[in-house]
């Protein structure tokens, strides 16, 4: 075999992708990333089994996040790159290793690769079919999933300045049990649930970080239009980013644009005071090869969310930062302060066209924990009045598999005494409808992206607290959930920890769920599928 990835929802026949990856990496990027995360596990071991303390790791802390978020899928998808992260980290392992004495170390540990055919040749060994248990492997990888999830929304926090060295130390701890064949499913089982109380963590962490630079989200109205100026269509989910080119484009004469998971800062005060940050173009990440094609202009992405480009012209107008690469398009590097120069950006959209407008209007969003708080007395006074019958939670991430359909039709067939309580990409297939409102409640209530979830979490306590009930799960609240990479199962996990039950997960469910575990989480959790729309709907509203 040459290669196996379950990690995310699109994996070849629900199983695993053996040869090539249905996200475009091939099997060279597929094994470097698995030496990477193994290369991580020997780090976080000499780190536990050492007692090093955390607070004084620095940039090993960063490092390792970086290095989860490179791993996430459609994140990453240049080998050099990912070579190169590998021998930093073996760099900092080596370091480490000084400092302390261990007693059998794991061969995560003690391995050496110097080249890109030695890492290869590792790699073929210590991948995940590695593990032969079936069960254990399957909590093994869904515990490193969830902390690849929990990483990125670590690494934005960090970049805005907020750290939590609890987290990071959880990180090590969780890495490093990966590595103990003398852990029980029972352990890994406790030790996913741990994870899931850590992402509570992340997701608070990257809310404080987000609301104390710029603001608390509010309800705005977002344009899905374009203007005839050059501009730059940014993706993915990284607030800094976005505000180092917003601030590089003042006065250029070149607009600015959200796509896809980028949509929500429209929603923050602080991105306001920019004029030439006009709107949202398009839809949800995979619609990209249709939308760069006629958006025209510059591309950056600052995190995952990349699909292979159909054609070198398009390659050529993107740029990379952060975590994610593509072979051909210009990466660009923070320097040691965090800054980024956008210039080479800003100056090939000047050169390039303006974008072609595929549709106009707006759309709403901006319904983040604290302006839902602000509506809470009609929140309450609608349920109460029986004006409100249901909320149905309809988070996560969509795709590109035709069965994803049912989301949309899920929504359109909905009671018109339900709201929609949405984060990330997957409001892209119900966002745009005419689905109206409930006392001037909208239907779609939009928190933002998706580590946004947490908002929404909030908001049920809160809903719990005010209707003085016991347990979150007597609300009057579904959740029907998709989801397609892995800082999905770190918002699952986080909801599971949080006593969430009766969530239903779609399209499919994980291919990387052995039937043992599966069972567990139907049994203790009361995890299932998708069916019919209709069924659902019966059967949600019963």
């Amino acid at each position: 075999m040459s290669m196996f990835c379950y990690q995310c929802q699109e994996t070849a026949g629900g199983k695993g992708c053996t040869a090539r990856g249905v996200c475009g990496k091939n099997e060279e990027v597929a094994k470097l990333q698995d030496l990477l995360i193994y290369t991580l596990k020997g780090i976080s071991q000499i780190v536990v089994k050492g007692k090093l303390d955390v607070n004084k790791l620095g940039d090993t802390n960063y490092q390792v996040l970086n290095s989860l978020f490179m791993t996430i899928t459609n994140a990453n998808f240049n080998a050099d790159y990912i070579v190169n992260q590998i021998k930093k980290m073996l760099s900092i392992r080596d370091d480490l290793k000084k400092s302390v004495t261990l007693e059998n170390p794991h061969d995560a540990v003690i391995f050496t690769a110097d080249t890109k055919e030695a890492m290869l040749e590792k790699a073929v060994n210590i991948g995940v079919l590695s593990t032969e248990n079936e069960d254990v492997r399957s909590l093994r990888e869904m515990i490193t999933y969830g902390l690849k999830g929990m990483a990125a929304y670590t690494e934005h926090a960090t970049n805005i300045g907020k750290e939590n060295n609890e987290i990071n130390a959880f990180i090590y701890e969780a890495l490093s049990a990966t590595l103990d064949n003398s852990l029980s499913a029972d352990d890994l089982v406790a030790l996913t649930l741990k994870t899931g109380e850590y992402g509570v963590k992340a997701m608070a962490l990257l809310d404080e970080a987000n609301t104390s630079k710029y603001g608390n989200p509010e309800i705005t109205s977002v344009n899905i239009g374009v203007r005839n100026n050059p501009a730059i269509l940014i993706s993915g989910h990284d607030l800094t980013d976005l505000e180092q080119l917003l601030e590089q484009t003042k006065g250029t004469g070149v607009d600015v644009y959200t796509h896809s998971e980028m949509l929500p800062a429209h929603y923050y005060p602080a991105f306001k005071k920019y004029d030439n940050f006009v709107g949202n173009y398009g839809n949800a990440w995979w619609k990209q090869l249709e939308e760069f094609e006629t958006f025209k202009g510059a591309i950056l992405f600052t995190t995952n969310c990349i699909v292979p480009p159909k054609s070198e012209e398009i390659r050529n107008r993107i740029f990379t930062t952060g975590s994610c690469g593509y072979p051909g398009s210009k990466h660009i590097e923070a320097d040691e302060n965090g800054k980024k120069d956008f210039s080479e950006v800003i100056e090939l959209a000047k050169k390039l066209p303006s974008p072609q407008e595929i549709e106009t209007g707006s759309i709403v969003g901006g319904f983040a924990h604290n302006q839902v708080f602000a509506l809470a007395d009609k929140v309450v006074e609608a349920v109460k009045s029986g004006a409100v019958k249901k909320f149905f939670v309809m988070a996560g991430c969509d795709g590109r598999m035709k069965s994803r359909s049912y989301y949309t039709e899920f929504a359109e067939k909905l009671p018109k005494d339900t709201i929609i309580l949405t984060a990330g990409c997957a409001k892209y297939r119900y966002n745009k409808l005419n689905l109206g409102d409930i006392g001037g409640i909208p239907r779609v209530l939009d928190a933002g992206q998706c580590n946004d979830s947490y908002s929404l979490a909030v908001i049920a306590l809160k809903l719990k607290e005010v209707f003085g009930l016991d347990d979150v799960n007597k609300l009057p609240i579904a959740y029907n959930i998709a989801w397609y990479e892995q800082k999905a199962v770190i918002v699952l996990l986080a909801l599971l920890y949080l006593g969430v039950k009766n969530i239903h997960l779609g399209p499919t469910l994980p291919g990387f769920l052995s039937p043992n575990v599966a069972k567990v989480l139907v049994e203790k959790f009361g995890i299932a599928g998708i069916g019919e729309a209709d069924s659902d709907i019966e059967m949600f509203m019963a």
